[in-house]
């Protein structure tokens, strides 16, 4: 169930001590009146689709940085916090800032006209694709994996890009059937964003996903249900699984591999955006700055997980360093008007027949 959280940032001195060299990065250059206005404020509403654990460390860090501003975290699944917020704008009040993995749902609400314009002053440091029209950023840089059950599967048995992976379920139907596992793209804004990426960078997609079909893939609404599954034996492999939660995962301990396949690997960046009805706009800004700076961009990938879209930002879940193991392969979804082509209600329908068409082996 989507958990909403009220966190009191004030007893949060401990968080450099958990946020490695979050100290050493640079502090956010937000503008001393911005700043003074945000404390004059003394909130920020945050709706999220990041899981609270994922959070946390940035949370903490903020409240180090600016222990005059609270931080209200409401973790909402990606289509609720849309729906939520329209509903609550009708009304004139809204969230200060929405912060979602549902790229395409916050593109539409952007070009919808419900995002301020707010020229951040780390956008100098961001790539081109990460930021669209001073409305829209991107914040984490996260690949798309495999996860697959490290105690049921032998490394050698496990597919490195989507053809072996199609491949596997049809070669072996009765050991795959029913414990492969993925997001539902009828349930989930990020499930669908994904699988018409897939069908954009997959040239045989249409054979994948009659595969998926053959194997009686179970759906579900987020990542985190999925690596449930792995890592409790259920499914033996599942697909399209946000990184930073599978890594999270193993450094708890389960028994989940990853794999980022060798075809192509998509990256997902969590938007964020104000909108214009922000009742605590310089807190808003505030908030937006520290995630997009260098200090709030080392916690997000070194202590959240979450990446860094930043190329002078140390680590291994960064741009930079994940560019340089990857190369090509690695493809980020672009923040832009693209992201609205499967939102339009007649294209979404048609994609969705067309992937249940080919579920069913047609």
């Amino acid at each position: 169930m989507p958990r909403s959280l009220v966190r009191p940032l004030a007893a949060a001195l401990a968080a450099l001590a958990c946020t490695g060299r979050a100290a050493a990065a640079a502090p956010p250059r937000t503008s001393p009146l911005v700043v003074a206005e945000a404390e004059q404020e003394g909130v920020v509403v945050v709706y999220a689709t990041t899981d609270p654990g994922a959070a946390k460390p940035l949370l903490d860090d903020f409240a180090a940085v600016y222990p005059r501003v609270k931080v209200e975290y409401h973790h909402i699944y990606s289509s609720a916090l849309y729906d939520r917020f329209l509903r609550e704008a009708r009304g004139g009040r809204s969230a200060d800032v929405l912060w979602s993995s549902a790229m395409d749902l916050q593109m539409k609400l952007a070009n919808d006209g419900y995002a301020s314009e707010y020229r951040s002053p780390e956008t100098e440091h961001l790539p081109a694709w990460s930021f669209w029209r001073d409305e829209a950023y991107g914040t984490t840089f996260e690949p798309l994996v495999f996860t697959y059950a490290t105690s049921l599967l032998r490394p050698e048995e496990v597919p490195r890009s989507h053809r072996e992976l199609a491949r596997l379920l049809r070669d072996h139907p009765e050991r795959f059937r029913g414990r492969v596992a993925s997001y539902d793209p009828e349930r989930s804004g990020v499930g669908c964003l994904l699988l018409t990426n897939d069908a954009r960078s997959d040239p045989a997609f249409e054979d994948t996903v009659r595969a998926y079909g053959a194997a009686r893939v179970k759906l579900y609404r987020s990542t985190i249900d999925v690596l449930d599954g792995i890592a409790s034996g259920e499914h033996l492999i599942g697909f399209n699984a946000i990184a930073s939660y599978a890594l999270e995962r193993q450094r708890q301990g389960a028994a989940i591999g990853i794999v980022y396949p060798e075809d192509y690997t998509l990256v997902l960046s969590r938007i964020a955006i104000i909108p214009k009805v922000a009742p605590h706009p310089g807190a808003a800004k505030v908030f937006l700055d520290y995630l997009l700076s260098a200090r709030g961009q080392e916690v997000a990938a070194n202590a959240s997980g979450l990446g860094s879209v930043r190329a002078d930002v140390p680590g291994e879940l960064t741009a930079a360093r994940l560019s340089t193991r990857l190369g090509a392969r690695l493809r980020p979804i672009a923040v832009g008007p693209k992201l609205l082509v499967y939102l339009d209600q007649a294209n979404r329908a048609a994609f969705l027949r067309r992937w249940r068409r080919l579920l069913d082996g047609k």
